[in-house]
């Protein structure tokens, strides 16, 4: 998966998260409130790991065209 789509996935598990959590206030139902919270946990996990992946692939491409800069 690369950074974009693990970004996508979490802003997505984020929101539905919240959702569950918000249906779960309404019904008054704790199981759902608990498993929004985990699944936004989840969706913000995604974009971290999607930020890094983002960070390190740019990190690389920078020191790839240092390499071929000549001295």
């Amino acid at each position: 998966m690369s950074g974009n789509s693990d970004k996508a996935a979490g802003v997505t598990n984020e929101a539905m998260g919240k959702a569950k959590q918000g249906i779960g206030n309404v019904v008054g139902s704790d199981k759902m409130k608990s498993e929004g919270a985990t699944q936004e946990l989840k969706g913000d996990a995604q974009k971290t790991t999607g930020d890094a992946k983002n960070a390190a692939k740019d990190a690389i491409n920078k020191a790839a065209a240092a390499l071929k800069k000549p001295l």
